[in-house]
């Protein structure tokens, strides 16, 4: 069996942001002079480019029998049965059947996701949001893991 590894990138459209971000700095230090420009149009866009990249990308993994969602290390056997989510089931989950007490790596760019329930009578936490570009594979992955 294959681990499974996915890293979760931001869209074009933040990168475009962070060079923005940069094209105001550099307004900004205008009156300065042309380096103080220069060093703000070279700053803004590096602090927005590590502040994108930092929150955009975070990784999703099935190692050494358990899930780790960013920061997190759930065991396996402390998950149930894996579900799916389409884009609009993701939606519904993000918002109004959201339960406030989830464990959720939630990225809005990425339309589906992958909720699992945590079976651990000892945690609080009812289940799982990972948003995922592959769903199935990950959902694959966590049964092939729990098989074994």
């Amino acid at each position: 069996m294959q681990p499974y590894e996915e890293r979760l990138t931001a869209p074009r459209s933040w990168w475009l942001v962070s060079l923005l971000v940069g094209v105001a700095m550099a307004l900004i230090m205008l009156p300065f002079g042309t380096l103080p420009l220069l060093g703000g149009l070279v700053g803004g866009t590096a602090v927005a480019a590590v502040v994108t990249s930092s929150y955009g990308s975070p990784r999703i993994r099935v190692v050494a029998g358990s899930l780790v969602v960013g920061d997190a290390k759930i065991p396996v056997s402390a998950l149930g049965e894996p579900v799916v989510l389409d884009p609009e089931e993701a939606r519904a989950w993000r918002g109004p059947k959201a339960d406030p007490r989830a464990f959720m790596l939630l990225r809005a760019y990425i339309p589906t996701a992958l909720r699992v329930e945590i079976t651990d009578p000892q945690d609080p936490t009812p289940y799982v949001y990972v948003s995922t570009r592959n769903p199935e594979a990950l959902a694959a992955a966590l049964t092939a893991v729990r098989a074994s």
